[in-house]
């Protein structure tokens, strides 16, 4: 777990220098790696980017009521996995809500079409959403991160 929480603080280390920092060898960190991912504690190896930078000025949470048929998960899987701008999706309970996706969005504009054209494509699936926008150029009092889970550890 001590390799788990160090790789949390910053992936892009070496087995070398996790090796150093842990008190272990080079090749038992590597050997824990490939457990790791075999294990599914680490499903992917990526970065959290600058979204802004990216061009990215709103992240939007939305929460929606659907329906709960096979039919209706089936169709809305296939919509939100072809949608790239979608980062996360899950299935919810709480404040008569049963679903929630998190999105990226270059400006309002893009954010609207977005969402008029998903509500459209869902139909009547949809029965109630809400949404909060945020402002990625505002003021962030704690950045998307993984490292502070590390921090508990």
């Amino acid at each position: 777990m001590s390799l788990l929480l160090e790789l949390l603080k910053d992936s892009k280390r070496s087995d070398r220098e996790l090796a150093t920092v842990l008190g272990v060898s080079q090749p038992t960190i590597t050997r824990l790696r490939q457990r790791l991912v075999k294990e599914g504690l680490i499903k992917e190896f990526t970065v959290i980017p600058d979204f802004v930078k990216m061009g990215y000025e709103i992240m939007a949470i939305t929460c929606v009521k659907t329906e709960h048929t096979l039919e209706h998960m089936k169709k809305a899987e296939k919509s939100i996995m072809a949608k790239p701008n979608i980062i996360f999706s899950a299935r919810t309970e709480g404040m008569g809500k049963n679903g929630v996706m998190i999105t990226l969005h270059k400006d309002y504009s893009a954010f609207s079409n977005f969402l008029a054209e998903h509500l459209l494509e869902m139909g009547d699936d949809i029965k109630d959403h809400c949404t909060i926008l945020i402002s990625l150029k505002g003021r962030i009092l704690k950045p998307l991160s993984l490292k502070y889970l590390a921090d508990q550890g």
